[in-house]
């Protein structure tokens, strides 16, 4: 097996492989990348316990072959040449990676490529197509609210349905939930509702164009992802996802609005005193103005008063900052808006004016 390469070519299509290699033990098939040369193209394959992902890209072969390499380590190497073109050959169990630009020489000990795992394969797999932003948009809204709990594992992915034409993506610890909504169902078949791993997930949102289209392909136990010339595919998350609707709050009355980046700033400042053990800030409303205020510590206490646009009675709320920061993050307004009912129970946090997402935060106990 012999191939000449761009290094710079090379290192963007390892690059993003490596998000889906997790195992780094040299030692274990799963740390290596399966390299099919044939036809001028490379083919890159990579897989974990839940994923896999393969990618294309055109090589110069002297000598088709199959190999499998130490993905970090290839990286590694690929990250010290300089840019130019790379010699790849195999001899044995050898691999000389020598650049033209250089008189360095690599050697990579490979393993046979007949231990590699077999990788689901899209072919005959039915996929349906929507934009790669709005998509993108679906998974940047709700993917930070998935539970780190794996005693819970089907709250640890992303939950996706379709309803008449819109595609649903919602994501819930227990103690918040976000929910995404866009019209780009029109036109596809009806699929069995999904909880699909983060992990996957990030690599996509990561890596899908900003412009074009992502083929998806929802399977009984299996998504596949493709666009450009990437392909991914993941295991589903077996398990009955809650019934995510009974939890949305309906007919909340009471609400105020405020400044996104005035909040954020004031936020921030009073996280600097908030203990990380049971975090929790106070909101303090009153008509006109919410102060911001950490709970009294041994370390001392801060708060913190904006403008706000409020004409109800003075109450006090307390919520988990962490749960009200990363929704921040995904926010695109200048304005944002708090609904609720009570002082005790959850709190909407959305967009203003109102968009096809939101946030639901349960409140905690103010002393």
């Amino acid at each position: 097996m012999k191939f000449t390469f761009d290094r710079d070519a090379m290192i963007k299509e390892i690059a993003v492989t490596q998000e889906i290699v997790n195992n780094k033990s040299p030692l274990s098939i799963l740390a290596n990348i399966l390299l099919i040369a044939e036809n001028n193209t490379l083919t890159i394959k990579a897989t974990n316990a839940s994923g896999s992902f393969m990618t294309k890209l055109p090589v110069d072969i002297q000598e088709p072959g199959v190999t499998t390499i130490f993905c970090d380590k290839f990286m590694s190497i690929l990250s010290a040449l300089p840019s130019g073109e790379v010699e790849f050959n195999q001899n044995g169990i050898t691999v000389d990676i020598k650049p033209f630009a250089t008189k360095d020489q690599f050697q990579l000990k490979s393993m046979a490529s007949e231990k590699f795992p077999e990788i689901p394969s899209a072919e005959g797999a039915t996929f349906f197509e929507v934009s790669s932003k709005e998509f993108k948009e679906l998974v940047s809204q709700t993917i930070f609210a998935v539970s780190e709990e794996n005693s819970r594992f089907f709250l640890t992915g992303v939950y996706l349905e379709k309803a008449d034409d819109k595609l649903i993506m919602v994501a819930t610890d227990g103690h918040r939930l976000s929910y995404a909504e866009k019209e780009i169902a029109q036109g596809i078949s009806d699929f069995n509702s999904s909880i699909i791993p983060t992990k996957v997930l990030y690599s996509v949102i990561k890596n899908a164009p900003s412009e074009g289209n992502i083929f998806i392909s929802v399977q009984e136990k299996l998504i596949f992802f493709k666009f450009g010339n990437y392909e991914y595919s993941s295991l589903l998350i077996d398990g009955k996802y809650p019934n995510y609707r009974s939890v949305i709050p309906a007919n909340q009355t009471n609400s105020f609005e405020i400044d996104k980046k005035e909040f954020e700033s004031a936020l921030k400042r009073i996280t600097i005193m908030v203990d990380k053990k049971g975090a929790r800030v106070l909101f303090k409303l009153e008509s006109g103005k919410l102060t911001l205020l950490s709970p009294d510590s041994d370390l001392g206490k801060a708060q913190s008063e904006i403008p706000c646009k409020y004409e109800g009675e003075g109450l006090v709320m307390a919520l988990n900052p962490v749960y009200v920061e990363e929704p921040l993050k995904v926010i695109d307004t200048d304005r944002i808006v708090f609904e609720f009912t009570e002082s005790s129970k959850a709190v909407t946090l959305r967009p203003e004016p109102a968009a096809d997402y939101f946030h639901v935060i349960m409140t905690m106990n103010v002393e």
